[in-house]
């Protein structure tokens, strides 16, 4: 629902409405970036130096998915500024940036008053409400939805204070001179943005900006002609200190008198610290001080390791509640897949009345972790009242609030200085860190690092849920579906998330407040792309006292699993072949069609008869009204240990490309990631603790296990869909079809190779 001027005036003038008109008011924030010596500022995204630098702000945390490149480009691109004279800075949290896209799809989440008001990203109570809580949340791909449009008008807006700046200079009308490569042209005069910087300052850019007829757009290098495919042609700004070291992640942080903590944790879930024994760890060289949490207990010393080790000879032992154990979670998956009460979020035709089941099949999915490289670090420094915050974090207001609240400060006493994460995949959505680093800040009176081993990241991360999913279908003989039901048990992450996140809820009491609710994000992307005239797709709420979390791919990294491997297992019993069944279900999706036919080629397809070892998969996932569309084909066969992924081929169409490498790099990331959660990346739990301590555990895919990758991207103009989560979803069902091909053994639950023998 919009909101107009005039249907606000008349809602406002009905309910005498004063306190309804101030909320829908648009919001104006002081700006939060500060000129330097020889700058100005354009506006919240950007800022000129008098020797040609600009200098984009980016409020999205990078974590590996070139945000830092991406943003600044298209400011680039819309300014007509020289790449080479780009840089970035990480922005401060204000609602100039507030990710309004995210706010609209996470609208279930934090549960506005008034749905209808808050349901499109362009709805003013929406924006206002993402505004004043400054969501700048990095999650879900909506970079590009949130944040193109204000970097285009910020280039657009200064392209024309310096064409103004230089119409002045030149006597000429400042709409007739153009930007390229950082020099303001007209005939014959000339003069870069260095030169017309601090004049500039004196224009005020038109409203709106006059913004280039196209939109960012790198397309595709032209066979055959020199030169197009060498080298990209923005390439990333964070490469060069990521390659020599000098990029600042979390771990890199030092500041003068700085100590080190690490952490012990209590197992899931709701568990409480017991007496211990400081005396078992007083030998300890360079150990400084003990402090104890309600739920953990940390160790802070002038090195990280004297610390570890300390906690490693206390052994603190934990009382806890309610133990997470893996054959109760997967009892009560099977029950209420079975029969519990589920609610059904999207049908089609007459839904299941009457339908009767030619085929059903049971998949089942473990909790899958994050395994990110770099394992959850933060610095603090509380100093007269204020607190300052080192921090990776996708949330970062969230992550004030959270500290603020832990403190018993105002939030505006929290200063976030944002840093780089080595990887995340939703891990660092979480805010506990924050809190943990803020109070031995507090307890130790000096600048505190504290830093998770693998181990305490195991044991402290939620991971990806668990689930079952029931797929049945009733055919014609031929094998035509007439009627689809798709049915998943799983714990209502994203809600339970949402409890956290928003309301700063302890994951015990988010558990506990949603018993018996179903959560629309389970299921996401079970309905697929296909034609099926009648479709039931329903949630099974269950409740586990297992925590859990989003994760890169998000529920369709499971649902997409358990649609393909089914579509391929009625292919298979009606002899038709995989991919010209798929197709044949495609009338009302011809991009679909068109990618499979696509990844077909490029794998030199055959059929996927017995023996072949190639599987095949498509998925489609939706953001607002951009649309991404994937085609996947994998080749396994044997090799060392067992099958082995050998091959993957993948036509992938996200719409308009803004950065092709990028593009590739995400993707391509993508679907290594899959092939990590389709034969690893899981793990039991036992008396609340991960049965998995390391990496090695993990079974993640090394270089070596990684297979040859061919991606082909589809040229469109169509509204971008972000290339980071789209690569995952169709890797799991691509091998498990793959592996069926070649060995003739059907495996139904993930990780792939956890259900053999």
């Amino acid at each position: 629902m919009q909101v107009s001027r005039r249907g606000l005036l008349a809602g406002a003038a009905i309910g005498g409405g004063l306190l309804i008109a101030w909320n829908l008011s648009p919001r104006s924030f002081a700006n939060p970036l500060a000129a330097g010596e020889g700058e100005i500022v354009v506006d919240a995204w950007l800022k000129i130096a008098s020797d040609g630098v600009i200098t984009v702000a980016v409020p999205q945390l990078e974590m590996g998915q070139g945000v830092t490149t991406v943003l600044p480009q298209i400011v680039a691109m819309e300014m007509g500024a020289d790449w080479r004279q780009v840089a970035v800075e990480p922005a401060p949290v204000s609602g100039a940036y507030a990710n309004v896209p995210l706010a609209a799809h996470w609208a279930p989440l934090w549960g506005p008053l008034i749905p209808e008001l808050s349901d499109e990203p362009d709805d003013l109570l929406l924006r206002n409400w993402a505004q004043d809580k400054r969501f700048t949340v990095t999650a879900d791909g909506t970079t590009l939805a949130a944040y193109e449009q204000p970097c285009r008008d910020a280039g657009a807006a200064a392209r024309a204070m310096l064409a103004m700046a230089a119409g002045e200079r030149w006597d000429v009308p400042w709409d007739q001179c153009r930007a390229e490569n950082g020099v303001i042209y007209h005939d014959e005069h000339a003069a870069s943005f260095a030169e017309l910087a601090m004049d500039a300052a004196r224009f005020d850019p038109p409203d709106p900006p006059p913004l280039k007829p196209e939109a960012p757009f790198e397309p595709a290098p032209i066979a055959g002609i020199e030169g197009t495919d060498i080298a990209p042609a923005y390439p990333r700004l964070d490469l060069p200190s990521k390659v020599d070291g000098s990029h600042v992640f979390a771990g890199d942080v030092r500041l003068p008198g700085m100590v080190y903590a690490a952490i012990r944790h209590g197992p899931q879930n709701k568990s409480e610290l017991l007496e211990f024994d400081a005396g078992l760890a007083r030998g300890q060289r360079g150990l400084i001080q003990l402090v104890r949490g309600k739920r953990w207990l940390a160790a802070i010393a002038d090195n990280w390791w004297s610390a570890e080790q300390a906690l490693q000879a206390i052994a603190p032992r934990f009382a806890v509640e309610r133990p997470v154990n893996s054959p109760a979670i997967a009892e009560a998956l099977a029950r209420h897949l079975d029969d519990g009460p589920g609610t059904v979020f999207e049908t089609r035709g007459t839904g299941i009345d009457g339908y009767t089941p030619t085929m059903a099949r049971k998949y089942d999915v473990s909790p899958g972790v994050h395994a990110t490289i770099e394992t959850a670090t933060a610095t603090a420094r509380l100093l007269d009242g204020t607190l300052e915050l080192w921090l990776p974090t996708q949330a970062p207001e969230f992550a004030r609030r959270a500290a603020a609240k832990a403190l018993g400060i105002s939030v505006g006493k929290v200063v976030l200085y944002p840093v780089s994460a080595g990887g995340s995949f939703d891990r660092r959505l979480q805010s506990e860190i924050a809190i943990q680093v803020a109070l031995l800040a507090r307890e130790a009176g000096r600048p505190v690092q504290l830093t998770w081993s693998r181990w305490q990241e195991q044991v402290a991360s939620f991971p990806r849920p668990p689930a079952a999913g029931l797929m049945a279908a009733e055919t014609d003989n031929e094998g035509n579906i007439r009627t689809l039901r798709a049915r998943v048990a799983s714990p209502p992450t994203m809600r339970e998330f949402g409890r956290r996140l928003f309301d700063n809820e302890v994951s015990w009491a988010a558990i506990d407040g949603l018993e018996g609710e179903a959560d629309p994000f389970a299921v996401s992307g079970l309905a697929g792309p296909y034609g099926v005239p009648n479709l039931s797709v329903e949630h099974a709420p269950v409740t586990a006292m297992l925590p859990t979390a989003p994760m890169r791919g998000q529920a369709d990294g499971y649902t997409c699993f358990m649609r393909e491997s089914f579509i391929d297992e009625l292919a298979e019993r009606y002899f038709r072949e995989p991919m010209s069944y798929r197709i044949a279900m495609l009338g009302q999706d011809p991009g679909m069609a068109e990618c499979l036919q696509r990844a077909a080629r490029l794998a030199s397809w055959d059929g996927g008869r017995p023996g072949s070892g190639q599987g095949i998969a498509c998925h489609r996932m939706h953001l607002g009204t951009a649309t991404g569309r994937i085609a996947l084909v994998a080749e396994a066969g044997a090799g060392e240990g067992g099958v082995r992924a050998r091959r993957l081929f993948a036509c992938v169409d996200i719409g308009r490309i803004v950065n092709r490498d990028i593009a590739l790099q995400q993707i391509e990331g993508g679907l290594v990631f899959g092939l990590a959660m389709a034969l690893g990346c899981s793990t039991d739990y036992s008396d609340g603790l991960p049965t998995h301590q390391r990496l090695s555990a993990l079974a993640m895919p090394t270089l070596a296990d990684c297979p040859q990758i061919n991606i082909e991207l589809v040229q469109s103009d169509a509204e971008p869909f972000d290339p980071g989560e789209i690569g995952v979803p169709p890797v799991a069902p691509a091998l498990a079809n793959a592996f069926a091909s070649a060995t003739g053994v059907r495996l139904r639950r993930l990780p792939l190779l956890s259900a053999l023998p």
